[in-house]
């Protein structure tokens, strides 16, 4: 075929082919990751708790999804990540607004945010296990917390980034403080505000299994942490790859569509998976 004719290739017929090869080339690796897994375990020569071979994980997997327990563990989590993630957004969105448009406001409440951002949320989860008890509140504080601060100062970041000429420009022709807001503040924040969603989502997740091992009676990080305890380290395994699989659904079924719907739309960035 003539290099002039690939190029006259549709594209809806031409990306299936490549994403069908890069989800053949991944498969085939994950292939090979487990029949070495596999082979190298007589050669270690440990038992199932210290070394368990993939059979005995597809076992354990098998067991906890035959018992009910990971679908109920996996719904928890969902649910707690989702609640954490939208509240948290939804208040770094909100105050990084307020505090990029008002001078008040920014003397006001940067001191207090500067002090809160250097406690880790780590440090709150003991006292919020003190006033909550263990349990959905504690974990999504935790989850609000870890969210809050990423898109509070990237929302803040693209809103004092904003073009003076144009802000100045719509005031010039009678528009009033939201119109201002709504027709030049936000959009030239928005590539902002999807850099802060995407980080606090990684921290929210990787936050949410940390909550979850101190805080919780069910989800993937209790289970994690519970079955370290009870020497089923199958179970374990188990639940670190439940998480990784639930993380890559995040970033293709959320991360993704958010950044294509907005900043990628107007051509503000490339995302690099597509080049890769």
């Amino acid at each position: 075929m003539s290099v002039g004719a690939v190029l006259r290739v549709p594209l809806s017929r031409a990306r299936p082919r490549w994403r069908f090869g890069v989800a053949a080339r991944g498969f085939a690796g994950v292939l090979i990751l487990l029949a070495a897994w596999q082979l190298s375990v007589p050669l270690v020569g440990l038992g199932p708790y210290f070394y368990p071979a993939p059979t005995d994980v597809l076992a354990a997997f098998v067991e906890l999804v035959r018992k009910g327990i990971l679908p109920v563990y996996l719904a928890d989590s969902v649910m707690r990540y989702l609640t954490g993630l939208v509240c948290g957004a939804g208040l770094g969105i909100a105050f990084g607004v307020l505090i990029g448009m008002s001078r008040k406001a920014s003397l006001a409440l940067s001191p207090l945010f500067k002090f809160l951002f250097a406690i880790v949320e780590v440090a709150w989860i003991p006292i919020f296990v003190v006033w909550f008890g263990y349990g959905i509140e504690t974990i999504v504080l935790a989850l609000i917390y870890v969210v809050f601060f990423p898109v509070l100062y990237n929302t803040l970041l693209g809103v004092r980034t904003a073009p003076q000429i144009l802000v100045n420009a719509v005031r010039s022709l009678g528009a009033s403080r939201l119109q201002v807001l709504r027709l030049v503040i936000l959009p030239s924040a928005l590539p902002g505000i999807i850099t802060g969603l995407r980080l606090g989502a990684g921290f929210a997740f990787r936050g949410l299994v940390f909550a979850e091992m101190v805080a919780a009676k069910t989800g993937i990080g209790y289970l994690i942490f519970e079955g370290a305890q009870a020497q089923q380290t199958s179970r374990t395994i188990v639940g670190m790859i439940v998480m990784g699989l639930l993380w890559l659904a995040i970033d293709q079924f959320y991360l993704r569509p958010i950044e294509r719907a907005t900043i990628q739309r107007w051509g503000l960035t490339i995302d690099a998976a597509e080049r890769t």
